[in-house]
């Protein structure tokens, strides 16, 4: 494993515990098994780690979100396979909605260098699609666009809002967590059953 490996795992670790304010540099670099000059050398501040670990995450999910709006499949499949691959991967770097959310209102630079990115998730032909299976009779007449936000709204909320989702409807961070996991399909079938034709 390189150097950088290590300083990504361990930094993905120490986010996903403490958050991005919570986290400190020393933690992450005795996570990595490294020292602290040895860490700002590769990465000067916080800021730039974070960054640099969030692209790093952002071009795992890019490729799997693409793959399934490119793909031959149904709407209804390819609805199903979002909210699978989705939510499976914001489980496993639960640190990254609230740390974009944060970074829109604090640094939106950022968030528009990977908006523009050349491998971004790109859903023009899943809207393409949607209007041809409107026309087609296999889904009912809805806004192409009002039906990607509901499919993303839907997915991201939970994760982006967790700490208050936890707290209004009283559950652990187990019961959350399997709440999620059940969300993997029970999405998928309640936006099918309200445009199924």
């Amino acid at each position: 494993m390189t150097t950088e490996e290590k300083i990504f795992n361990a930094a993905r670790m120490v986010f996903q515990k403490k958050g991005f304010a919570g986290a400190r540099m020393q933690e992450i670099a005795d996570e990595a098994g490294i020292n602290k000059a040895m860490l700002h050398y590769c990465f000067k501040n916080k800021q730039l780690l974070f960054e640099a670990v969030f692209m790093n995450a952002f071009s795992q999910l890019a490729p799997q979100v693409n793959e399934v709006f490119n793909s031959q499949d149904t709407v209804f499949d390819k609805i199903r396979k979002f909210t699978h691959s989705y939510i499976s991967f914001v489980m496993e770097h639960p640190y990254l909605p609230a740390f974009i959310i944060q970074e829109m209102n604090n640094n939106p630079e950022f968030v528009m260098t990977f908006l523009n990115h050349e491998n971004r998730p790109n859903p023009s032909s899943l809207l393409s699609q949607i209007e041809k299976e409107i026309a087609d009779g296999i889904i009912n007449p809805i806004q192409p666009k009002q039906l990607l936000l509901d499919i993303f709204s839907m997915t991201v909320f939970p994760f982006a809002a967790q700490i208050l989702v936890k707290g209004i409807i009283q559950v652990s961070d187990e019961e959350f967590n399997q709440m999620m996991e059940e969300r993997k399909t029970s999405i998928a079938q309640q936006i099918i059953n309200s445009i199924k034709k």
